[in-house]
């Protein structure tokens, strides 16, 4: 199934390009990479400069760049669980 703004919280992220656009962390805030590694609470991001930074997902709005270069704005809360247990949750707005 390809990746679409409908589908992006139920899909894989890891690969894709991400920018985090708000962050209760202002230090995170405006990071922008490639997503490397994600887990429950946290998104591991490799930065342009090639250093590898963790966010807390809860704490930040995340902007993705879709293959199609569509960019898709999600709130971190949305995406607060196990990869493989989010591909099962029923999303309100999504």
């Amino acid at each position: 199934m390809p990746i679409t703004p409908q589908n992006l919280v139920r899909h894989e992220l890891i690969s894709l390009p991400v920018k985090i656009s708000k962050s209760t962390d202002l230090t995170q805030k405006g990071l922008s990479g490639k997503v490397i590694d994600e887990t429950y609470n946290t998104i591991k991001i490799e930065a342009k400069d090639g250093k590898e930074k963790t966010v807390i997902k809860g704490n930040c709005v995340f902007v993705f760049t879709l293959p199609n270069k569509t960019k898709v704005q999600v709130d971190g809360n949305l995406l607060v669980s196990r990869p493989e247990d989010r591909i099962k949750k029923k999303f309100p707005k999504w």
